[in-house]
Order: C-alpha cells, then structure tokens, then sequence
C-alpha cells in the first residue's frame, strides 16, 4: 500500500469516530477542506461513496460503514502496538476514549485528571459524559464507566467504588408541612421527584427493602429529570421527596440542614461504579495507566468477566 493510500484511510476512519470533518481535522493536523479533499481521492479512487454530509453531521454510508468495520481493527491494533512500544520504552501516549455517568466524571474522573496529565502528558483524554446506556464498542470508546447492575455484558470490568447507599431525602420545610414518611407505601401521599431513565424514557421506579421485605414504589410528583443536580436541587427548594446515590450532591446538604434523610431504614444499597471494557480487546498501555490513576489509595481493583 502506498502511503497515500494509507492517509486516505486513516483519514477516513477518522472522520467516522468523530463524526466530525473539523474534529476529524483537527486530530489529524489537516484543515478541513485538505481533509475533505482527501476523503474524495479516496472515493474517485474506490469509484465509491463513503460518507453522507449534511450542514450538520457526517455519517457512513452503507459501503463507508462496510470498510470501516474492515479497516478500523488494524487501525486500532496499530496503534495499540506503537503505544505498547512507547510504553516498554517508558513513554505512555495515544487517546483515550471514556464514557461516563455523570456522577463517575464529576466524583471519580475530575479530581484526578491533573494527577494524570502531570503522569501522562502525552495522553490525550477524550472523555464523553453520557447518562445513558450507551454501546460503548459501538461508539467506539476505550472505555465506560457505570453502576455495576447496569454495565453492558460481555465487559470485563474494575470496580472503581464500594456499592452506593440509595437515600431518600426531604427540606425540613417540605417534612413540616406534609409529614415524615414512615414506610415507604406513605410516599403515595408524598409529592416525589423522580428520575427518567434515558435509554427508553421510562420513570423510574422506586425500590425499597427491609428484613426482607421488598417494595417498589411508582413515585409521582411536580417534578421528573434525568440529571441528580435539578433533582437534588428541588428536594432542597422544598418541592417533594427526592431518592438518590450521588452523595457527593447530598451530603453536604445533610450536613448544613438544608435536607433530612427519610425512610433509612428501607434504604437499599446499589452496586457501586465500575470502569469496563471490551473482553474483545486488550488494555491499551493508557487505559491500564488510566486505571491505575483512578484507583490511587483505593483497594487493589477487582477484575471480573460479565456473564
């Protein structure tokens, strides 16, 4: 393959996981009309064409997704081998691709990025906030991170954090006026603030257990979100009852007095978060160094294949 062949394709499969011409450019070190200019010698060349633009996005087209799917492994096995020789070589380099919740990106992620740049400065971090289920191997990330019960299977996956104590929570002002619920049934004569979930936009039910005894509660309300800083929020502005694990956004409330835990004893505890990735693929050398990062002074992680 002659070289212009090979930039043909590398910028090709560039502009697919970005999705992008100008991110796509940008990546490469190419303006966007030289880049431009090489996608259509690689489509004259092909007699082929392989991506569909519009104003607003750029997306394969059916032969473009077909070649993909062909050349983006040994693209990615390339890189993985030149990282893996940077690596042996005491240099760590590339781009690391993460997916992450919210609450793992402001918890886990944030407070460590300048630890791993000053560690790693040749790692570009790449790092997507997605609330939702996303298909990490499909949307071409390195990685995800999520609560435990809801990682996609065939992963394996780090635990990052021990499980999550599941709260509910109230405004003393809300409790003085509507009552303390006792039991999780008297939240039917609550106002609740729920969550929807993205994936399929479905409200999210309350789940509660004590010695055994399991309740599920479709809680109802002035108020559904998918994000815990609008839920958390309207707990502390009296709206209703809210029910959450971000501790990070509760606990300081807790302390000030600006909101009361409800129910503590149905509280149930939830998986904790975990980093995972493809069994298909090995660690990148900036993967396991991304790892290492994030469990700084935490137990020795646990590695797991998801059934």
């Amino acid at each position: 393959m002659r070289g212009s062949e090979f930039a043909e394709l590398k910028a090709f499969v560039a502009v697919v996981e970005r999705s992008s011409f100008a991110r796509a450019a940008e990546h490469l070190g190419l303006s966007p009309s030289a880049l431009s200019q090489t996608i259509r010698q690689l489509e004259d060349r092909l007699g082929a064409r392989l991506l569909n633009r519009t104003t607003r996005s750029v997306a394969p087209t059916t032969t473009g997704e077909q070649l993909y799917s062909r050349i983006a492994p040994l693209f990615r096995d390339m890189a993985d081998a030149v990282a893996g020789a940077s690596a042996a070589a005491g240099q760590t380099s590339g781009t690391l691709r993460i997916n992450t919740l919210g609450m793992a990106a402001r918890q886990v992620i944030a407070p460590r990025l300048g630890q791993f740049h000053r560690a790693h400065p040749d790692v570009v971090l790449d790092i997507v906030v997605d609330d939702r289920l996303t298909d990490i191997v499909a949307g071409r990330f390195d990685a995800g991170i999520r609560v435990g019960a809801r990682l996609e299977k065939d992963m394996i996956a780090v635990r990052l954090t021990p499980d999550l104590k599941m709260i509910a929570v109230a405004s003393p002002k809300y409790l003085e006026d509507r009552g303390t619920p006792h039991v999780p049934t008297d939240l039917h004569t609550h106002a609740c603030i729920n969550w929807r979930l993205q994936e399929d936009g479905r409200a999210w039910h309350w789940t509660f257990e004590k010695k055994g005894t399991r309740l599920e509660i479709a809680a109802e309300g002035p108020l559904i979100t998918n994000h815990s800083d609008i839920g958390v929020a309207a707990a502390v502005q009296g709206l209703g009852v809210a029910y959450a694990f971000d501790r990070e956004h509760v606990d300081e409330h807790l302390a000030r007095g600006r909101l009361v835990q409800v129910l503590d004893d149905w509280s149930i505890a939830r998986p904790g978060l975990f980093l995972y990735y493809s069994n298909r693929r090995h660690p990148s050398p900036a993967l396991e160094a991304f790892v290492d990062c994030l469990l700084e002074r935490k137990p020795r992680a646990s590695v797991r294949r998801l059934k």
